[in-house]
């Protein structure tokens, strides 16, 4: 199989050649062509690249491009994990938000939204050349906003664009562990959108086991969520929400956290990642890991602060997300290795608050044919509540991005939960235009 990452640059790349590295099966990935705008930082991951496939007999050949045809042409899948306008960018999405008291996390209220804005004119770019250059491609989108960004390109390439997350996959691991059963063996009821969504069964031999675990306060204590959230909470709704349900649940704690930290989470990044993209001494794959080892611990520090939740366990530091999503979602479809995923597509009559073309994170039963989404019982009035209205910011948000319209643009934070005021949605468009170059298509549009 021939795959192509976009955004071949990108610091975690050397997880997902890890995970093909270790893949011995029959159908496996034998080309990699690694696309980047920035040519600089794609030689770096090269190098890593190189120093993982070492000793590796019959290693995937790895061939880098700055050009976007080159790079699809001939694909069976492609990975989107772009990320428009760097880590700078995300820093100002941060910045301009906290400083106006609103959260600014990169997926979740104002700064979710500029993330959006500044991302989703590429991804249409993308999802179009797709679409004419590699038409029976597979297009697997890891960028974020992912829902967002993966139901703005199913208008070009339909089902064949999947979105995937490793929030849901980490959160049935650590919950089969607390529960003492292995993960492989469980049934996940999830429901949502990417970012916001919730555990409500954890299935085994057809019996529903959290509901035990809700009541033993220490199990339910000992993995990163039940920290997050604490048990009382948990046994509230019945339920355990992604970890990203914190910044709603407990936003105020969340963004005073955040105000007082010395740094935003992106310009920690920026630090990280400056150091490991200019140290060319030594051994290139040491230096990632050690920088990706720093990376995962800082991981939602503020929130576990914040909480007083403690620092992150071990066994959360492993790689095991994104990489191996993807590879099973891979084979599944190539080998018609017939699997259970949790993954954002179209909704297909899944969540019954939401439209067929909406796309959701939920349980897929994947084949040859592709993810098909499994129908999940309804969604609680406070969790349902959310999502409709997490929905129709992001609609806008494509909308802005579609036509240009700043009214779109402005009405996606307007009505977003975690904004209060149209005066301040406002405030924080002009000022993400003035900050952010790649929002120039907004201006003086209605």
């Amino acid at each position: 199989m021939r795959l192509t990452i976009l955004g071949g640059g990108g610091f975690r790349v050397p997880l997902v050649y890890r995970a093909l590295l270790e893949d011995r099966g029959k159908g496996r990935v034998t080309h990699v062509t690694l696309h980047d705008l920035d040519a600089s930082r794609i030689a770096t991951i090269g190098r890593v690249l190189a120093e993982q496939a070492e000793g590796v007999p019959d290693a995937p050949e790895v061939r880098v491009t700055t050009d976007l045809d080159e790079a699809l042409a001939g694909a069976d899948f492609v990975f989107s994990a772009i990320r428009v306008g760097g880590l700078e960018g995300r820093a100002v999405d941060e910045r301009v938000a906290l400083q106006e008291g609103v959260l600014g996390q990169e997926t979740v209220g104002a700064g979710g939204i500029a993330y959006g804005l500044r991302t989703l004119p590429v991804a249409d770019h993308i999802a179009r050349r797709v679409a004419a250059v590699a038409p029976d491609a597979w297009v697997i989108n890891f960028t974020n906003p992912a829902g967002t960004v993966t139901e703005a390109m199913s208008r070009h390439l339909g089902d064949r664009v999947i979105g995937i997350c490793d929030s849901p996959v980490g959160l049935g691991r650590r919950v089969a562990h607390a529960l003492g059963v292995d993960p492989a063996a469980v049934w996940l009821d999830y429901a949502g959108l990417n970012h916001l969504g919730w555990l409500r069964a954890v299935r085994v031999g057809g019996r529903d086991l959290l509901p035990g675990l809700l009541q033993d306060e220490d199990a339910l204590t000992s993995f990163e969520e039940g920290k997050l959230f604490g048990g009382e909470w948990l046994r509230t709704i019945g339920a355990i929400p992604n970890e990203y349900l914190h910044y709603y649940y407990f936003n105020r704690d969340a963004v005073e956290a955040a105000r007082a930290a010395r740094q935003t989470r992106g310009a920690v990044l920026i630090d990280q990642q400056r150091r490991f993209y200019s140290d060319t001494s030594g051994s290139a794959l040491d230096l990632w890991e050690n920088t990706r080892l720093e990376r995962e611990t800082t991981y939602m520090a503020e929130n576990r602060e914040a909480v007083g939740a403690g620092e992150r366990e071990s066994c959360d530091l492993e790689s095991g997300g994104y990489e191996q999503v993807a590879l099973a979602l891979m084979r599944a479809i190539a080998l018609d290795e017939r699997t259970t995923l949790i993954l954002n597509v179209r909704n297909r009559g899944s969540i019954s608050a939401l439209d067929g073309d909406a796309v959701v994170e939920v349980p897929c039963f994947v084949d040859a044919n592709g993810p098909r989404p499994v129908a999940v019982d309804p969604l609680p009035d406070h969790a349902q509540g959310l999502v409709t209205s997490v929905k129709a910011v992001e609609r806008a948000v494509i909308e802005a991005a579609t036509t240009g319209s700043r009214q779109a643009a402005l009405r996606a934070l307007a009505v977003h939960p975690l904004i209060d005021s149209v005066t301040l949605a406002g405030r924080l468009l002009e000022r993400y235009e003035q900050e952010l170059p790649q929002l120039g298509y907004l201006r003086g549009r209605n």
